[in-house]
């Protein structure tokens, strides 16, 4: 795939994109990716909470959503083939605004819980078909040296649309109900408005900045048929050396992390009648949102450096360690039940901290080892849809594991625990086909 920036302008569908300086659009480009999946996957399971929806449905309901990004595969090779990957991602950030702002608008209805979540879903598609096609633009626009030089940029950003959604939302919604006295619907209707109007304050900027992207490798043959475009991308990707050992790294590599991920939250905001640490929605968002994705952050950077000094296969092992041990903390927390805000703090942030190092070898691993080929874009997809079928099925199954282990905190983490040994095995089985590439970005 040609890598090298363009040196002419390109005219698209959305009217002459002149050539821009990569820090113009590659910031706001992973910012726009990270707050609706984080919208999707954690911050649409505390609107329930704080709704009254049990966490047995939220579990289960809020896991569905996982599914555009495991289903994305199936039309990723169709968006190599079709219009330009600036045009997917800049329509995309338009239906995300639309479909975040109508889930504001049906919260105070009798039906909130179905109409959200259908929302919710069609938000999960167009972020899903955005992440697809940004990715590419970035890979295809941006040299080699200069995707080295942005990763870290690209990844904090990614983080930061997390820390902004899971973090600062959440934590003004505890502001304007228990400072404001706002019902909790009214604050999320608030909330998820202002998450709307950032989506399409994305759009409008990338109208004007975003570049086009490279060619795609299908595009001389676009005309022969989206089929069997479709046909060639699959059929090369299962034709890969070791592809099934490979898959079966990325999809239990954050197996146990996708029960924290999913109960974490729910955890922490439960009443300690319940078993949880009775938090609200502010500290909610101070600590698992803005201190615990700042530890995330450093620990992606101190990822990427270990990666850069020792490659990828022999970092690889230490890093799916990194990420597996410090699931003890939350058993630890389920355990002990500390009462100390800034200790609680300090433990959820190890975990992140854990998380976001170890995660750094899982999406090099994709880059490095699944995606190179003629159909990098759609190839990464299809690696990245699997790390999005091991969030589906863990927390589509973590809602009936708590309630198998009688709703009992400390049980279930103490399976994650075991769910967590799988992970670190096939890590020192990983097979390495291809070397390593120091230049290939990274995003946790």
């Amino acid at each position: 795939m040609d890598t090298t920036a363009p040196t002419t302008p390109t005219v698209t569908a959305f009217g002459a994109a002149r050539r821009r300086h990569p820090l113009a659009w590659v910031p706001t480009l992973y910012l726009a990716m990270g707050l609706p999946n984080v919208m999707v996957g954690v911050v649409a399971a505390i609107i329930y909470k704080n709704l009254g929806v049990p966490n047995e449905d939220i579990a289960l309901y809020t896991s569905q959503m996982y599914l555009p990004w495991v289903l994305k595969p199936l039309w990723a090779p169709l968006l190599e083939a079709h219009r330009t990957k600036r045009w997917w991602v800049i329509t995309m950030q338009f239906v995300m605004a639309a479909s975040l702002g109508l889930v504001a608008f049906c919260l105070p209805l009798e039906g909130f819980f179905r109409l959200s979540l259908a929302f919710f879903w069609i938000t999960g598609f167009a972020s899903a078909t955005q992440d697809t096609c940004a990715d590419g633009v970035f890979m295809s626009t941006v040299s080699l040296k200069d995707q080295a030089r942005y990763s870290g940029l690209q990844g904090m950003c990614w983080n930061l649309g997390a820390v902004i959604g899971s973090g600062l939302l959440v934590s003004l919604t505890g502001w304007l109900h228990e400072h404001q006295g706002l019902p909790w619907v009214q604050c999320w209707m608030i909330v998820v408005s202002m998450a709307a109007a950032t989506m399409a304050a994305f759009g409008l900027w990338h109208l004007r900045v975003l570049p086009p992207g490279g060619p795609p490798a299908t595009a001389s043959r676009a005309g022969a048929g989206s089929v069997a475009t479709m046909r060639e991308a699959w059929a090369s990707f299962f034709a890969k050396p070791h592809i099934w050992m490979m898959l079966a790294v990325i999809f239990f590599y954050r197996f146990g992390e996708g029960f924290i991920e999913k109960f974490g939250p729910l955890f922490l905001l439960d009443p300690r009648t319940a078993g949880g640490l009775g938090m609200d929605n502010a500290a909610l968002g101070h600590i698992n949102g803005t201190v615990g994705t700042i530890a995330f952050i450093a620990g992606a950077f101190l990822g990427g450096f270990l990666v850069a000094r020792r490659t990828l296969p022999r970092s690889f092992f230490v890093l799916a360690l990194v990420l597996n041990v410090p699931h003890l903390t939350y058993f630890y927390l389920a355990t002990s039940l500390p009462t100390d805000p800034l200790w609680i703090g300090a433990i959820v942030a190890a975990e992140k901290f854990g998380f976001g190092m170890g995660s750094v070898g899982h999406m090099l691993y994709m880059m490095q080892q699944v995606a190179p080929g003629p159909f990098r874009m759609a190839h990464y997809a299809m690696a990245t849809g699997v790390m999005a079928l091991t969030k589906w099925s863990t927390g589509t199954v973590s809602g009936w594991v708590w309630s198998a282990v009688g709703h009992d905190y400390a049980t279930f983490f103490g399976l994650v625990l075991l769910f967590s040994v799988p992970p670190v095995i096939l890590a020192w089985l990983a097979p390495f086909p291809h070397a390593a590439d120091p230049a290939t970005p990274t995003r946790a």
